[in-house]
């Protein structure tokens, strides 16, 4: 409330000339975490954490640091192993697993973005895109250019990597590590394979746990970013990449810019075009998640940097745009999606990896039942969406006229502790329902509970509008459980509301924050099938 509060104010009364100017924290209010950010000419890039959602590790875009949309993700598909936990077979899931603290870069002598990730503490996966001439044309990548594909995997664990090309790139380097933080130098073979040709530990904490390393250079001195979970960043600085490191604090424990949200930390460092340097972190800020924000950062004469606050002495909620530009990116917030087209859209991610040949693109979105099961936790092709904060609703329009009985679709608030409304269908009838008390135990993630039907409504036999409406304000560290409201329409303009107000955990110990989600799973036998004829995503 008191951001929107601010903001309202700042629309009403600062000419929009000059609010056009200001970057606002948090820049993304959507789950963003273990955040890798690296420009290349005039084009800044972000990748991020996913777990077991498919595809993985999406990738951002910005020519500003304030304004940023999604172009495409990294890892396609999940070839992690074992397969069966990832494709959600075999009574094998993978929840709290995958994708986490990876790293991605740019090498501009072969025009190649390379991806690299430690999978379930065991090996590290490397995916390659060719970058469309990128080096040439200011960083900005075709859409048509991106194509992802598997590189050889490392049978090692860089953990929390942070992948770094030096001045010429022919020097490759990956830190990584948990308080013991070490590096690889890696060699690249001429079809563009790695391989680790050195390893030596460069700095032990003795003090303290840090985790999350990035490496980087300026003024020929290597700097490693490192935190400690989960509430302040350090730095360490060097003369080459093998040390020794000298260490220093840059934030630690800074208050702001959101109330009842965890500490600024991790992320990494990126220098503008001009020579201006800002520091990207994230804050806890659950229920949605880990949110990115955004600071400036000056160098000292003693070369160290600092991290510009607020005039409260903390992380400020507005800043100057850091880069004052007419080129435009999408928007990852408000949007319409019609499911047009020959792919879905880069905001979109199935909990695990689907089964390809039962969904398809065809005048909207057709889910096919994939999976005979009771539990949606076990289902397979529900397709997510992060919510768009601090409050906004997610309503999806669905055909359900070809539903088989015992079929189940709905519109999911997707989480550990989760929550639908949606359609049983049970002989020829189709009821509409609010189901809550879907749970996992926290640690194994094992269901502990399939739902409950809290309210029945009446049947529906052809279209139907189901939407969540979902505040994720952060209470994170706080008994609040923040509300999110389910409700239907027959006709998509007059909404009533379904079951009581369900309560969002705000736990942290399953990581990603809460989805949108539709789902359509058989509990007798395949056969049946939704089209979801739209998404629409507004902030409220």
């Amino acid at each position: 409330m008191f951001l929107r509060t601010i903001i309202t104010f700042l629309l009403s009364y600062i000419p929009l000339l000059v609010f056009s100017q200001t970057l606002i924290n948090p820049v993304i209010w959507q789950d963003h975490p273990d955040l890798d950010v690296f420009r290349v000419g005039h084009t800044f890039y972000y990748s991020s954490s996913t777990f077991a959602y498919s595809p993985g590790a999406p990738i951002l875009r910005s020519f500003d640091l304030a304004n940023w949309e999604a172009v495409t993700h990294s890892v396609p598909y999940l070839n992690f192993s074992p397969a069966n936990a990832y494709n959600l077979t075999s009574n094998s899931r993978a929840y709290v697993k995958g994708i986490w603290a990876s790293t991605l870069r740019y090498r501009p002598s072969s025009d190649t973005f390379y991806w690299l990730g430690c999978v379930d503490g065991g090996k590290t996966y490397i995916w390659s895109s060719p970058g469309g001439n990128a080096r040439s044309n200011g960083g900005e990548v075709p859409p048509e250019s991106w194509n992802w594909t598997p590189r050889p995997v490392i049978d090692k664990c860089y953990y929390d990597a942070g992948l770094f090309f030096d001045d010429d790139d022919s020097q490759v380097y990956v830190v990584y590590g948990n308080t013991q933080i070490r590096i690889a130098q890696l060699s690249v073979a001429a079809n563009g394979d790695l391989r680790e040709v050195r390893n030596q530990l460069v700095y032990a904490s003795s003090d303290m746990t840090v985790e999350g390393a990035r490496l980087y250079k300026r003024n020929g001195e290597y700097w490693i970013w490192v935190t400690r979970p989960a509430d302040a960043q350090y730095v360490l600085r060097g003369n080459n990449p093998w040390g020794p490191y000298t260490r220093r604090v840059l934030v630690d424990r800074i208050q702001g810019p959101l109330v009842s949200a965890g500490y600024a930390h991790q992320g990494g460092v990126v220098d503008t075009e001009d020579g201006r340097w800002f520091y990207v972190g994230f804050l806890d800020a659950y229920p949605g998640g880990r949110i990115p924000v955004v600071a400036p950062m000056t160098w000292g004469s003693d070369g160290w940097p600092t991290v510009v606050r607020d005039g409260a002495n903390g992380w400020g909620m507005l800043y100057f745009l850091p880069v004052n530009t007419t080129r435009k990116v999408g928007v990852l917030g408000p949007r319409v999606d019609e499911f047009k087209g020959m792919k879905l859209g880069p905001e979109w991610e199935w909990n695990h990896n689907p089964d390809n040949g039962k969904w398809a693109l065809s005048t909207g979105l057709v889910l096919k039942t994939a999976t005979v099961a009771g539990d949606l936790f076990a289902a397979r092709n529900t397709l997510t969406h992060r919510i768009h904060g601090p409050k906004s609703r997610g309503t999806f329009r669905i055909d359900v006229g070809a539903m088989k009985d015992g079929d189940r679709t709905g519109a999911v608030l997707f989480r550990d502790k989760a929550a639908y409304i949606g359609i049983h269908k049970t002989g020829k009838t189709a009821s509409i329902v609010m189901v809550d008390n879907l749970n996992l135990v926290e640690g194994s993630w094992t269901t502990s509970s399939t739902g409950r039907v809290a309210v029945t409504g009446p049947s529906v036999t052809g279209e139907i509008w189901l939407r969540i409406q979902a505040d994720i304000t952060p209470a994170f560290g706080t008994n609040t459980g923040r509300q999110a409201i389910f409700a239907y329409s027959t006709d998509g303009k007059t909404f009533t509301i379904l079951g009581s107000a369900f309560a969002m955990s705000n736990s942290w110990r399953y990581f990603s924050g809460y989805r949108y989600g539709v789902f359509n799973f058989a509990t007798k036998a395949l056969g049946g099938e939704i089209k979801v004829k739209s998404f629409v995503m507004d902030i409220v």
